[in-house]
């Protein structure tokens, strides 16, 4: 076995740490496949030389490139929201089959709340939260990769868990919303764009987070034309707490293929978050209420 077929082999023992870590930090399977590969090349080119703790050394480069590209998502504009979710079989993405086992891996130790609220923060608390709260690396090494002090990370990853509680409404909240939020489904379900505007916020704001971008749609007229227009019959909608966020599971056949987070004030929907990730979907046991 040659020098670079070593490399490649023992690369590969480290290819699902660097997705989950990817994966965690840009929310979809294709970017993170992208920023592995990527880690892949930069390695291939220096050859292994200088490189004294490969699993350390893989790690602080793949979370760069990860940072990279959540800063250039920062500047790009907004897509338009396109939610179809029956596009994708469950059991695959980008084309390509997802090992159940491995996708276990990737998925057991970020909450489903998390996803769906994580674009919340910036690119550097994303990466402080994710490398800290997630993976145990130590704050100097992410300092590292930030450059940054290590106090400047520590408040970062501070920042990002006091942004990810704000978001997030209590359990003790979801009682008082869940009319609300029924309201919404009930109004939806027979296209009542006029009863919608009844439970929605002027100002609210629909983020879904989807295989690759994030869309997002604001305004009450514009979020209710968006959820008539995408309301399927041969959908069913449980009642579901995500990590104490209050929202539902929709389901098509059987099969998770949409969860949605609420956030109600004064008795009108002010935020709307969705993921739309079947593959991801189809691995999640949320915590069901009544």
């Amino acid at each position: 076995m040659t020098q670079e077929e070593e490399l490649a082999a023992e690369f590969e023992t480290r290819r699902s740490h660097l997705h989950a870590i990817a994966f965690r930090m840009l929310g979809s399977h294709a970017d993170a496949d992208d920023a592995v590969q990527e880690a892949w090349l930069r390695l291939a080119r220096t050859g292994g030389e200088g490189i004294d703790e490969l699993r350390g050394w893989l790690t602080t480069v793949t979370s760069r490139i990860c940072l990279d590209a959540l800063r250039r998502r920062g500047v790009r504009g907004e897509q338009p929201l396109e939610l179809n979710v029956g596009a994708l079989p469950p059991e695959t993405v980008g084309g390509s089959r997802i090992d159940p086992e491995e996708e276990a891996v990737r998925t057991d130790s970020v909450g489903l709340a998390l996803y769906v609220v994580m674009d919340a923060l910036t690119p550097a608390e994303r990466v402080a939260f994710v490398l800290h709260d997630v993976f145990a690396v130590p704050f100097d090494t992410i300092a590292a990769v930030l450059g940054r002090s290590t106090a400047a990370t520590k408040m970062l990853a501070s920042r990002a868990r006091g942004r990810l509680r704000l978001d997030a409404p209590t359990a003790g909240a979801d009682a008082a919303a869940r009319g609300v939020i029924d309201a919404f489904f009930a109004a939806t379900g027979r296209g009542d764009i006029t009863e919608l505007l009844t439970v929605l916020a002027p100002e609210v704001e629909l983020r879904a987070q989807g295989l690759k971008d994030v869309a997002v749609v604001r305004g009450a007229r514009e979020v209710a034309a968006q959820a008539t227009m995408f309301a399927r019959l041969d959908a069913l909608a449980h009642p579901a707490l995500v990590d104490g966020v209050p929202g539902v599971l929709i389901t098509v056949g059987g099969r998770p293929v949409t969860v949605m987070a609420f956030t109600v004030a004064d008795g009108a929907v002010t935020a709307i978050r969705v993921l739309t990730a079947p593959a991801h979907l189809g691995q999640i046991v949320p915590s069901w209420v009544a």
